[in-house]
């Protein structure tokens, strides 16, 4: 078989692995000897590995390969969640700046809640198509902002998003000519890198702005308005993961640099505060608003996830009795089903009206009051797909923020270990070997395209409704499908307001708005 010379080897070589078979086969069945004694009689714990020595421990791992198999696998197009295949193969063919077009019909399911748009026999042809103007924010400001997009990039922290996740949405958002909110980790020199436009976020703990007593710093707070770049100031009073709890960031992902931005202690848990120091009324967040905007100089607005809602009648009373400059020059509405970071379950659940019936009562309550052109809307939660951005724009929206799409342009593959840091794609993580798959001369380019490919096609859905560009869209240009199969205009389920007739009238709380919702989906 073997040429004579090289048979003594040969037999030897092959005596050699028998004999390493038999010591590996040998230790195999040690270990899991020892496992066996070990689940079967010392630990008490798991009752499945207590019960089912060994064999038990299979569960964990078959868990864990479910994840994949679920995804990849068993889930069919329309059924993941928080987004499901459909909705992240857009985004992925739109920031790679690839054709959108399907074949052979819809997938969508046609069921209560989904939006459909009213096409015009006649549309706006592309030579008659307007271009959408910038919309300016904050008028009373010592430096208003003009906003150029009506598509942007939400809040997401240096801390919650990785160094080269953060360096690709600034350069993106600079080459789509958009603004990037900062989130409440504070200002780092990557959201400064690309050049784009940024709004700075004041979060509860006031990150970046806070003394060593934890209380806002006006010097540093103005050394950051300073900068050019930085647009407008953003007051967060709540967001849509965990609507009534501060910020977590897991204390693994706190490193040197972040707990320097921050003002925190380096490799300790960063958790916010549930609410705004001091902030306990109207009254409260009106001074608080005001104080920011004179040390800033800049717009300056909120943001929150509305549940109960007497509280934005009385602050928009406190705004007439105080006069027109004291308003917020704008709010963003964060839906109950946002979030893009660690989060209690119970909040990310349960807590916090989504976006689909938030929106529609704060555009009505905001010009019922008188105030729709002083204080400018900005609606975010799961914004990632034209007809979603359409449909906030027609409800009233003057802006739409989206975070998870701008991560699904970088890359993210909904692995949901964004409070782990062990993100896969390096969108989330702090661990340098996993962050060097995520090139941002790379992504941001993909930041880009998606960020143009989607204005290009909320544009589209404009003029096959006759109108020449997305704001001029109203809510009756859309109908939303009922339990019963019947769909049923926007402004029957929301019809506009007069302007002022709150002020009139009285408080609209007490007419219960939400009944109008009842038998209709949740959202778009």
């Amino acid at each position: 078989m073997f040429p004579e010379y090289l048979e003594p080897w040969m037999n030897n070589a092959i005596a050699w692995l028998e004999l390493i078979f038999l010591l590996l086969t040998l230790l195999v069945i040690l270990v899991a000897a020892g496992f066996w004694l070990q689940d079967r009689f010392f630990q008490k714990r798991h009752a499945i590995r207590r019960n089912y020595p060994l064999i038990g421990r299979f569960r964990y791992f078959f868990e864990t390969l479910g994840e994949f198999f679920r995804q990849y696998f068993f889930a069919m197009d329309r059924e993941e969640l928080p987004f499901n295949r459909a909705q992240r193969t857009w985004v992925y063919r739109a920031s790679k700046d690839l054709s959108n077009t399907m074949a052979f019909g819809s997938t969508k399911q046609i069921g209560a809640g989904r939006v459909i748009f009213m096409n015009c026999p006649y549309p706006t042809l592309e030579k008659n198509a307007a271009k959408t103007l910038p919309l300016m924010i904050g008028p009373h400001c010592d430096q208003p902002y003009a906003a150029p997009s009506f598509f942007n990039v939400s809040g997401m922290s240096f801390g919650a998003l990785s160094r080269p996740a953060v360096q690709a949405l600034s350069h993106g958002a600079a080459i789509a000519h958009c603004w990037m909110n900062t989130g409440e980790g504070g200002l780092s020199p990557y959201h400064l890198e690309g050049g784009c436009d940024v709004v700075f976020q004041v979060g509860t703990a006031r990150y970046g702005v806070r003394d060593a007593d934890g209380k806002l710093d006006d010097e540093r707070l103005a050394a950051i308005a300073a900068r050019q770049q930085v647009k407008m100031i953003e007051i967060k009073l709540s967001q849509g993961a965990k609507p009534g709890k501060g910020g977590i960031l897991p204390a693994d992902k706190v490193t040197q640099e972040i707990a320097a931005i921050r003002g925190i202690p380096a490799g300790q848990a960063s958790i916010s505060p549930n609410g705004q120091p001091g902030v306990n009324s109207a009254d409260d967040l009106l001074d608080l608003i005001a104080h920011v905007r004179k040390v800033s100089g800049k717009p300056t607005g909120i943001k929150c996830v509305l549940g109960a809602w007497s509280w934005v009648e009385d602050l928009f009373l406190a705004i007439h009795e105080r006069g027109m400059e004291s308003a917020p020059d704008f709010i963003t509405i964060d839906s109950g089903d946002g979030g893009t970071g660690a989060a209690p379950m119970s909040l990310m659940d349960d807590v916090g009206l989504y976006l689909a019936e938030s929106l529609p009562l704060l555009v009505d309550l905001r010009d019922g009051y008188g105030l729709t052109d002083r204080i400018r809307i900005i609606a975010s939660g799961k914004l990632i797909t034209p007809s979603m951005v359409a449909w906030a724009i027609a409800v009233g929206a003057d802006f739409c923020v989206s975070a998870r799409g701008y991560m699904f342009a970088l890359g993210c593959v909904q692995a949901l270990q964004c409070n782990r840091n062990t993100c896969p794609t390096g969108v989330t993580t702090h661990n340098p070997r996993l962050q060097r798959g995520l090139i941002p001369a790379e992504k941001s380019l993909r930041v880009a395209h998606f960020h143009n490919n989607l204005v290009k096609e909320v544009e589209t859905i404009a003029h096959s409704c006759g109108v020449t560009e997305p704001r001029e869209l109203r809510r009756y240009h859309a109908r939303m499908l009922s339990s019963n199969g019947e769909s049923i205009p926007l402004d029957r389920l929301w019809p506009p307001v007069e302007p002022g007739i709150y002020l009139r009238e009285g408080r609209p709380s007490e007419k219960q708005p939400f009944m109008r919702w009842q038998g209709i989906g949740t959202g778009p």
